[in-house]
């Protein structure tokens, strides 16, 4: 059985209780500052699958952020792919089998009343920070053999996950998203979507992501809503970066930047950016950049996080010029176990590949874990049956409204 909303607090402190009690790395904390991290609630050690818990087919799972999220709330992936080697590498190392292979050329498992199936196809071709070449990339048809995994597997929900590109991608017919929920409402589900910023779901992260969830039709079914948003307490990247024990897993792997990259990026005060950089010292290119800024709408290169700030999106891609990649206070980009902190990933789930390159690759890649928990506990609601509360249901409780309480739904009928 999946874990009940209602326990989650308590789960995490569970959790915390035992990182302080087990895990050397507490030494460098005070008591109280493990409590709430967006990764306590992943405990210290491998989470081990439950037997009893929801059934779950995973596409596209890279190191397994998304699969991860879904296993701390309850659910086991009785199937996972993935078509990068190091990816499939780490997700082995620390969450179980997957089958590496294009997905083009695989054969789908068969999973009997699978409940819960998830796609996160590349979004490269829809992203700003990829080709944006939409449906004309090699990998832009991939979302299609997500849907025939919908329609082999009928799973009873269905989530995909992707970049906010994806919105204005444009078909034959109209908008790639109008396309994926028309077949998925022709499948049989009621489809929602939402853009997402993970970092009001308790990821250090400021991480905008397009979901799309599918809830069949037929079956008997709760109502899925979103999850709703949290504290950002804690979320800063001094408190989830500074002081990082160095034998913490992958700490000490960083990027091997070019020197001009370096010095550029060392000249850039904490919460600055390369407007900090004296005019004299650019590079000729970015001094062009810097006379048409009105032209370039005034872009922000080299910038460096203040500690007090929720960094920005993390990237496969792990340019120093375009994404905030630079430690706050060292001369320095951040490690790889930074930046999988920053994606809300515990510090015991260790990433391997054949290169440090690789590592940063997955970690921009993935789904951040604790997002994925977040949604995690929704979708086991509407696997238990639970249905969204009502206005007349609120009003017969005749108690006021309250903060924490979920959000009412009005129903005219």
């Amino acid at each position: 059985m999946a874990i009940p909303i209602s326990k989650e607090k308590n789960i995490e402190n569970r959790c915390v209780k035992k990182y302080h009690a087990g895990n050397p790395i507490k030494r460098e904390f005070s008591a109280g500052s493990v409590v709430n991290k967006p990764w306590a609630v992943f405990g210290e050690n491998k989470l081990k699958e439950k037997k009893n818990g929801y059934t779950h087919v995973s596409l596209f799972s890279g190191a397994g952020g998304l699969d991860l999220g879904f296993r701390a709330a309850g659910f086991r992936t009785v199937w996972a792919n993935d078509n990068d080697p190091d990816a499939c590498e780490t997700f082995r190392e620390n969450l179980g089998e997957i089958v590496e292979g294009d997905i083009r050329t695989i054969t789908f498992p068969n999973v009997d009343n699978l409940d819960f199936l998830s796609a996160g196809f590349p979004c490269q071709p829809f992203s700003n920070a990829g080709s944006r070449r939409g449906v004309e990339d090699s990998r832009g048809d991939l979302y299609n053999y997500a849907l025939d995994a919908v329609r082999a597997l009928k799973p009873k929900v269905v989530l995909f996950e992707n970049v906010r590109g994806l919105l204005s991608v444009k078909v034959a017919e109209g908008f790639l998203i109008e396309e994926i929920l028309r077949k998925l409402h022709n499948e049989g589900y009621d489809c929602q979507l939402k853009l997402v910023d993970a970092s009001n779901h308790r990821v250090p992260q400021r991480r905008l992501r397009l979901l799309v969830i599918g809830v069949r039709r037929d079956a008997d079914l709760g109502s899925f809503r979103f999850p709703q948003e949290k504290t950002k307490e804690g979320l800063s990247i001094g408190e989830t970066v500074l002081n990082m024990p160095s034998y913490v897993p992958n700490q000490n792997e960083l990027m091997q930047l070019n020197p001009q990259a370096m010095l550029l990026g060392s000249m850039v005060p904490e919460g600055g950016s390369w407007k900090d950089i004296p005019y004299d010292l650019l590079p000729e290119r970015l001094k062009y950049i810097s006379n048409n800024m009105a032209k370039y709408r005034s872009p922000r290169f080299y910038s460096r996080f203040h500690r007090n700030e929720i960094a920005g999106t993390v990237t496969a891609a792990f340019k120093p010029e375009n994404a905030g990649v630079w430690h706050p206070i060292e001369s320095r980009v951040f490690s790889v176990r930074e930046v999988a902190r920053i994606q809300s990933f515990p510090d015991w789930f260790v990433f391997g590949g054949r290169n440090i390159k690789s590592k940063y690759q997955q970690i921009g890649n993935a789904v951040p874990p604790r997002l994925a928990y977040e949604v995690a506990l929704e979708v086991a609601h509407v696997l238990e049956g639970h249905k969204a509360r009502t206005l007349a249901d609120f009003l017969k409780e005749k108690r006021p409204l309250r903060p924490s309480d979920k959000a009412i739904h009005y129903d005219p009928s």
